[in-house]
C-alpha cells in the first residue's frame, strides 16, 4: 500500500513560499504518529523546508539534481525509484510537495488529508480529488482551540477497487 499524507486548505492549498502557512499542533502530532517507522517520500523543495531527515523514518528525497546530497537520506531522480527505494515498508507515505503529490495521486491506495476549514493565500496546492474514486473510511474532527487557531477533519481516504 502507497498512502498520501497532506494537511490543505478548503481551497487546496498546502504551503507558500516552500513553508507551511498554519501551525496546528494536534496534525503535526498526527503527522508523526502515522508515518513514525515508515519511509516518507518527498520532493527536494518539501525536505528543504524543514533541512533535515525527521526522526525515526527512512527520508527519500526526489531530484533532478544528480549531484545532490543529503545526509542521513535516500536521494533518487524519480517518483518510480522512490516508490522502489520503499517497497520493503508495508506503507511508504508521500509527504509533498504540490508536484511530488501531483505524479503520485494515480498510484496511491490511501490518503490522510488534514482539511483545514479555512482558504488561504498560497503557490502550492494539493491536486482536487474525485470523491467518486475514495471511500471516506475514518473521519475525525478537531475544533479550533488556544493551540490550534483554525479548526479541522483529518480523513482517511481509501481508493474504491
Amino acid at each position: 500500500m502507497i498512502s498520501i499524507i497532506v494537511a490543505a486548505a478548503e481551497n487546496n492549498v498546502i504551503g507558500k513560499n516552500n513553508d507551511l502557512i498554519w501551525h496546528l499542533p494536534r496534525d503535526l502530532k498526527h503527522f508523526k504518529e502515522t508515518t513514525t517507522g515508515h519511509y516518507i517520500i518527498q520532493g527536494r523543495k518539501t525536505y528543504e523546508s524543514y533541512g533535515k531527515p525527521l526522526p525515526n523514518r527512512t527520508n527519500v528525497i526526489i531530484t533532478r539534481d544528480k549531484n545532490y546530497k543529503a545526509e542521513g537520506c535516500i536521494v533518487v531522480h524519480s517518483l518510480e525509484d522512490a516508490i522502489k527505494e520503499a517497497q520493503v515498508d508495508s506503507e511508504p507515505f508521500i509527504i509533498g510537495g504540490g508536484k511530488i503529490y501531483e505524479q503520485a495521486l494515480p498510484m496511491v491506495d490511501r490518503i490522510y488529508l488534514t482539511r483545514i476549514h479555512e482558504k488561504f493565500e498560497g503557490d502550492t496546492f494539493f491536486p482536487e480529488l474525485d470523491m467518486n474514486d475514495w471511500d471516506v473510511v475514518d473521519e475525525s474532527y478537531f475544533a479550533a482551540d488556544e493551540k490550534n487557531k483554525y479548526p479541522f477533519t483529518i480523513f482517511t481516504l481509501d481508493r474504491k477497487k
